[in-house]
């Protein structure tokens, strides 16, 4: 008895803290179960702690501290939630009002739509800087670094969401950097030359991929000299923080870091509305935050707004079929610009033009996989496609996910697949993946027909050794499913990664209208922008941004 009365104070009770009352309350976040401590004195709320989560770590750790800093000048966990971290949010809120709901207060149910009372419209005066930079992810970020680097004293940095960072804090891999340490440490001599072999290609003009592998070759240099190292490097180019440490995280941490020291101006919950031109030369941008309007007048504008892959309407215009597909991307890859591109006849090229990562897991929708040895499975226990997870096929392996029983497929591995692949190493151990002693109980798990199954992973095995022909590979992988365990699953579908049309820029970053001519004051990187490049191109481009357009307002 005296164990259970223990158990209820800790777990939801009420005690007396150094400041008064404590509560515990808890919810559930975007990765499961969070908990969260409330600090209060005389009915006041004085702090909120995050006592344990399942969170991503790029997300809770730029969203909780703004979820405390509103809930405790809203004493109320009736907020706006953080744009970009919307699940996350949800949890919190919800947790603080269980834990509030112990010393009497009880502010009902928190859903998806509770928010902070909303402020009057109001038309602010105008601000004035030299550089305009919209979008917070790696490109603007690193435009803004490199702007400042190269002498530009008065840098404002808009973000439409509450936080910054795009999609890039979530990668393992930073890929097509060249001449790293990491690298040499390989014995592996990388140079321009190779670089521009192996990345010509028909969607970037021969200027573009010689200034993408020129500024690659110095980027490790660059990304070092502000504290980010990359320690790790596999398959030529990939790189990673370290052997078990993503990329991204180390990236985004790293360049919003050095961004703050340079004294940017940093404004979230600012979205980019139009251009302002004065006699043909772009020289700021309208702005909305929440209710407030009002321009930021400047000499020249970085746009790194991102992609469209999280906008369905825009996907349905430029690639019919694509809006069935879910997306990777974060949510703030709306395409907002594309309307604003047409309006002022600024030339916009390879819409239609999609990445598709294989498998993202469901319903989290975290990339997920790892190389030879896994299976490609339906609810039924039977694979129905390739496993193959590059090429031309890729729309139509998402698609034929999408046509299985409850529209998803089952990634199936063996240890060996595990042992070799970091990413599948980490979901297991976050509890993504399931993991099973045998087949059979994989089977029961996952509720797949056993029998089925093993006929399956039988024939697979078959087609490798030759006995058969594989019925979905002209290739077979090269090694056999193991038949002892352990063996896991995680139940996946495909997803559009991201866009790789936009607006078109020269090897200057340069925004060029449709009559081909350059946008003076204009420049662009990252997804926003028309090219086959992406993560390590968007570091690469927003960099050359910054740069040219110091020149362009220092001359």
């Amino acid at each position: 008895m005296k164990k259970q009365l223990l158990l209820l104070l800790a777990l939801g009770a009420i005690s007396q803290g150094a400041f008064g009352k404590e509560f515990i309350g808890k919810g559930n976040g975007y990765g499961g179960p969070l908990k969260v401590l409330v600090s209060t004195d005389n009915d006041k709320i004085i702090n909120v702690e995050l006592l344990s989560h399942k969170e991503t770590s790029p997300v809770v750790k730029r969203a909780f501290p703004i979820l405390k800093e509103r809930i405790l000048e809203a004493q109320s966990p009736i907020i706006d939630s953080v744009s970009g971290a919307t699940y996350t949010s949800l949890g919190v809120k919800r947790a603080v009002a269980a834990g509030l709901k112990s010393a009497g207060k009880d502010y009902g149910r928190i859903n998806m739509n509770t928010k902070a009372p909303e402020k009057p419209i109001a038309y602010l005066e105008p601000v004035n800087t030299d550089l305009v930079i919209v979008g917070g992810g790696p490109a603007g970020l690193a435009a803004a670094i490199s702007a400042k680097e190269n002498g530009v004293k008065n840098v404002i940095l808009i973000e439409k969401l509450d936080i910054l960072s795009g999609n890039g804090k979530f990668d393992m891999n930073f890929f097509d950097m060249i001449n790293s340490e990491a690298q040499k440490k390989n014995g592996t001599n990388d140079t321009v030359e190779a670089f521009v072999k192996d990345k010509s290609n028909k969607m970037d003009t021969p200027e573009r991929t010689l200034a993408q592998a020129k500024g690659a070759f110095v980027l490790d240099k660059w990304l070092r000299g502000m504290g980010i190292e990359l320690n790790h490097n596999y398959g030529l180019r990939n790189h990673m923080a370290e052997k078990d440490a993503y990329a991204g995280e180390e990236i985004q941490d790293g360049l919003e870091k050095r961004a703050k020291e340079l004294g940017v101006d940093i404004r979230t919950s600012t979205k980019g509305l139009d251009l302002i031109i004065n006699n043909g030369v772009i020289t700021g941008v309208k702005v909305q935050n929440k209710n407030n309007f009002y321009d930021i007048n400047g000499k020249a504008v970085v746009l790194a707004t991102g992609g469209f892959s999280h906008n369905k309407e825009l996907l349905a215009k430029y690639a019919p079929g694509a809006e069935k597909v879910e997306t990777s991307n974060q949510m703030g890859a709306t395409g907002d610009f594309l309307p604003i591109f047409e309006k002022h006849d600024l030339k916009v090229d390879n819409l239609d033009v999609l990445s598709v990562f294989a498998f993202i897991m469901v319903p989290s929708r975290d990339l997920t996989g790892g190389g030879d040895g896994f299976m490609l499975v339906n609810q039924k226990g039977e694979r129905f496609t390739s496993e193959e997870i590059t090429g031309k096929t890729s729309m139509e392996k998402a698609n034929a996910i999408l046509n299985q029983p409850g529209e998803y497929a089952y990634y199936i591995y063996d240890q060996n697949l595990y042992d070799s692949s970091y990413r599948l190493q980490k979901h297991t151990k976050l509890g993504l993946h399931v993991k099973a002693g045998t087949l059979e109980e994989l089977a029961k798990k996952i509720d797949v027909p056993y029998e089925t199954l093993k006929a399956t992973r039988e024939d697979f095995n078959s087609a490798i050794r030759g006995e058969k022909k594989d019925k979905f590979r002209e290739v077979p992988f090269k090694r056999e499913f193991k038949t002892e365990g352990p063996f896991y699953a995680a139940k996946v579908q495909s997803a559009i990664h991201m866009t790789k049309g936009g607006v078109v820029a020269n090897e200057n970053t340069e925004v060029l209208f449709e009559n081909g001519k350059v946008a003076k004051g204009l420049y662009a990187a990252g997804e926003v922008t028309s090219s086959s490049a992406a993560y390590s191109a968007s570091v690469v481009f927003g960099r050359l941004a910054g740069e040219k357009a110091a020149k362009f307002i220092l001359k």
